[in-house]
C-alpha cells in the first residue's frame, strides 16, 4: 500500500451522530490518498463501536479515559504517515472539494506551513473563527468588565479580526483547529500540541510556534467546512474553569510568570465585579444568581 498524501486525525468524545457524518463526508470528498485516524476519548455513546461497524477502514484507538483534546490529537499525529496532517474535529462536515483545495495549496506553496478552510454554519453562513494572537492587553479587554464597558475597543477589534469578513483568501495568525492542515515536516520540527493545554489554547500555542519558526498559514475562503460549534466541549462541566487554566498556562509559557499574575488579576477583577453585581441586584429586590460556585472556581484558579 502506498504512503498516503494526507492523514486526518479526529479526536472524538460523545459525538457519535456527528462523528458518523464527519466520516461520511470525508469518505465522499475529493481528496488524494488518505488515511483517517480516530482517537476516541472514552466516549459513552458507542462512538467506537459505530466506527468499527460502519467505517472499518478507519484506524481507531479507544482510550480508557478522556485524555483531552491535545493528548488525544497527539496520539493520532504520532500514528500519521501522510505528508500533511489534518487536525479535524468530530463535529465537522467537509464540503466536497475542501480537502483537495488545501492539499493543492500546500503543494504549490512550500513557504506555507499550514492551510485553514472557511468554517460555515449549517445554513451556509460564514462562521469566522480566525483571530490574532492574544497580547498582554488582550487579557484586560476580553472577558472582564472592560469588555462590557468598551465592547468596540481597538484591542478587541484587532484580536477578533473584526475588520475582515472571512470571505477572501489571506494569511492569518490563529485559525481554529476545528479543521487545520499542517505539513507533517513542520509538526516534526516545532512539536505537536502542548498537552498541558488540555482542551483550550492548544491551537493558539501551535499556531504561534509555527509562526515563530518562520512558517505562514493561509486561509482559503473557497474551501468550506461545516462546523457544529462546541458540540463536544459544551458537554464538559468544567469547561469555563479549564479555559481559564489553559489560558493561564499559555500566558505563562509565552509571556512569563508576571504575565500569569496579570491574568489572575484580570480574572479576580471579573469575579469581584460579578459578585458585586449579584449582591447589588439582590439588595434591589431583583433576585440574584449564586455566587458560591463561582467563588470556588475562582479560588481553584488563583491557586493553580
Amino acid at each position: 500500500m502506498s504512503t498516503p498524501k494526507l492523514s486526518i486525525v479526529i479526536p472524538s468524545w460523545n459525538t457519535v451522530d456527528l462523528l458518523r457524518e464527519c466520516l461520511r463526508t470525508i469518505a465522499e470528498s475529493e481528496k488524494p490518498t488518505t488515511e483517517v485516524i480516530v482517537i476516541d476519548n472514552a466516549s459513552e455513546d458507542n462512538s467506537a463501536a459505530m466506527v468499527q461497524a460502519e467505517f472499518p477502514i478507519v484506524r481507531l484507538t479507544s482510550n480508557a479515559v478522556n485524555e483531552g483534546f491535545a493528548k488525544g490529537s497527539n496520539a493520532g499525529i504520532r500514528q500519521a504517515t501522510g505528508d500533511y496532517v489534518l487536525l479535524h474535529n468530530a463535529d465537522t462536515e467537509v464540503h466536497p472539494n475542501a480537502l483537495a483545495q488545501m492539499v493543492t495549496f500546500l503543494d504549490d506553496n512550500p513557504g506555507y506551513g499550514a492551510a485553514a478552510p472557511k468554517l460555515v454554519n449549517k445554513d451556509g453562513s460564514t462562521q469566522g473563527g480566525c483571530m490574532a494572537f492574544p497580547r498582554l492587553r488582550t487579557a484586560v479587554f476580553f472577558g472582564t468588565p472592560l469588555e462590557r464597558w468598551m465592547p468596540n475597543s481597538a484591542e478587541l477589534q484587532r484580536y477578533f479580526l473584526r475588520d475582515w469578513d472571512h470571505e477572501d483568501d489571506r494569511d492569518i495568525e490563529q485559525p481554529p483547529a476545528a479543521c487545520l492542515m499542517v505539513r507533517r515536516s513542520v509538526l516534526d520540527e516545532i512539536g505537536h500540541f502542548d498537552e498541558q493545554l488540555w482542551l483550550f489554547f492548544n491551537d493558539v500555542d501551535l499556531s504561534l510556534r509555527l509562526s515563530q519558526a518562520g512558517y505562514k498559514t493561509r486561509f482559503l475562503a473557497d474551501a468550506k467546512v461545516m462546523h457544529h460549534v462546541g458540540a463536544s466541549t459544551s458537554q464538559f462541566r468544567g469547561m469555563h474553569l479549564e479555559w481559564q487554566k489553559n489560558r493561564l498556562h499559555y500566558y505563562r509559557k509565552h509571556h512569563g510568570k508576571l504575565a500569569g499574575m496579570w491574568v489572575k488579576l484580570c480574572v479576580t477583577w471579573t469575579f469581584l465585579d460579578y459578585a458585586f453585581c449579584q449582591v447589588w441586584s439582590g439588595w434591589r429586590g431583583r433576585g440574584r444568581s449564586p455566587i458560591e460556585p463561582y467563588r470556588r472556581a475562582w479560588k481553584e484558579f488563583v491557586m493553580s
